[in-house]
């Protein structure tokens, strides 16, 4: 018998769009992607060459559990000289991937029916790693005109004494905004004491902005953990390196999980990973610029073709673009548009009731590519009406 936890979790919608573009593709179809948060950026050759260097030397084997001391230290750097905030390496723990990470962090962090604050919309697997270790989801709606940024008063409502964590993702997927340093200050006032949440601040996105400054939680406040990885900044999505940092108390916990379910991230990515630290900024700059063009082409394109955009997206690769206008079922309408145009777009109801009525709209592709695929929606929407 299928265990009740499995059978209860949803879909991850985005992936259900793309392998249906998948079996168009099989049938001769050109699709343009514009649903997948993935770079279509090369690794950098850094990473790629410390990566074969590596397996050259034998880096095939287990490592420490926490993760090479020589990589936990480098993460230490970054936060040291991006956010001006000390970690030590005996707080961070190396995975593989963000998504272990948040595993680690809810399955010590929860006990059942224990409450987690997220917003709404949010990333789409966020409920499912939380219910999956039988916490509870507490959804605060965030809206277009607010730049989709949490109310800090509206949080303070919501706190109860089950509540164990506020869960923050800034630059946001899927909305592409960031939360204002003023709003994560307030946001860290709210857990300063022993028996406060916890701040769970998703941080993957970082080094993907192009306007304004992207803040760690741990310039506001100790009592959190942050999550980040390798995917999205340095394009190394399918060699999974992620990493949590936590308060030490949790690193013990979190480490005995790690050894039982994961043993340790991979050696060799791990050597990777340093380099990409190091070696990668020149890299990670010119994908900023080239997103940043893309960021505005696409803006500019959808807000003519009368889709809504109130607050412009400055981070991730992302705009999350209001389509009321055209249908309120983002789910038919993702499909529709696949289907008659080609073009793959993720629906807003993947992340939440309150993204019902958008379209996720990613600018992880080819100038030429978004310039094809707005061609199409034009006249997709042209035949509609």
């Amino acid at each position: 018998m299928i265990s009740k936890r499995t059978q209860e979790m949803t879909s991850f919608i985005v992936m259900d769009v793309l392998e249906r573009a998948q079996e168009l593709e099989r049938e001769g179809a050109r699709i343009i992607h514009l649903e997948v948060g993935e770079p279509d950026f090369d690794t950098p050759a850094c990473v790629k060459e410390a990566a074969c260097k590596a397996l050259e030397d034998g880096f095939t084997h287990y490592t420490h559990s926490l993760g090479l001391y020589e990589l936990r230290e480098a993460i230490c750097e970054h936060y040291q000289k991006h956010y001006q905030v000390s970690v030590d390496p005996g707080q961070v723990i190396v995975t593989s991937g963000s998504s272990p990470a948040i595993f680690l962090v809810f399955s010590a962090l929860l006990e059942k029916q224990d409450e987690v604050i997220i917003s709404d919309p949010h990333y789409a697997c966020y409920p499912n790693f939380i219910r999956f270790v039988d916490g509870k989801l507490i959804t605060i709606p965030v809206y277009e005109e607010d730049g989709f940024q949490f109310r800090p008063e509206v949080i303070r409502q919501k706190i109860t004494a089950q509540t164990r964590a506020v869960f923050i993702n800034s630059p946001s997927n899927p909305t592409g905004n960031l939360l204002s340093a003023d709003r994560m200050r307030q946001i860290a006032a709210l857990t300063k004491c022993e028996q406060c949440p916890y701040i769970v601040s998703d941080e993957i996105y970082h080094g993907l902005v192009y306007e304004g400054k992207a803040h760690s939680i741990l310039e506001f406040s100790d009592h959190a953990f942050v999550l980040n990885g390798f995917s999205k900044q340095f394009a190394m999505t399918g060699l999974r390196l992620g990493y949590v940092i936590a308060p030490k108390a949790f690193i013990r916990p979190m480490q005995k999980l790690q050894q039982n379910f994961f043993i340790s991230a991979n050696a060799m990515v791990q050597q990777a990973g340093i380099a990409a630290l190091k070696y990668a900024g020149e890299d990670v700059a010119r994908m900023q610029k080239i997103y940043n063009e893309r960021r505005r082409f696409m803006i500019r394109r959808l807000k003519e073709l009368g889709f809504g955009i109130t607050v412009e997206p400055t981070g991730a690769f992302y705009v999350f673009a209001n389509a009321r206008h055209v249908s309120g079922d983002s789910y038919k309408l993702a499909f529709d548009i696949l289907e008659k145009a080609h073009v793959g777009v993720s629906p807003g109801i993947d992340f939440g009731e309150n993204g019902e009525g958008y379209l996720r709209f990613s600018y992880a592709n080819s100038l030429e590519n978004i310039e094809e695929g707005m061609h199409r929606l034009e006249g997709y929407l042209n035949d509609r009406s």
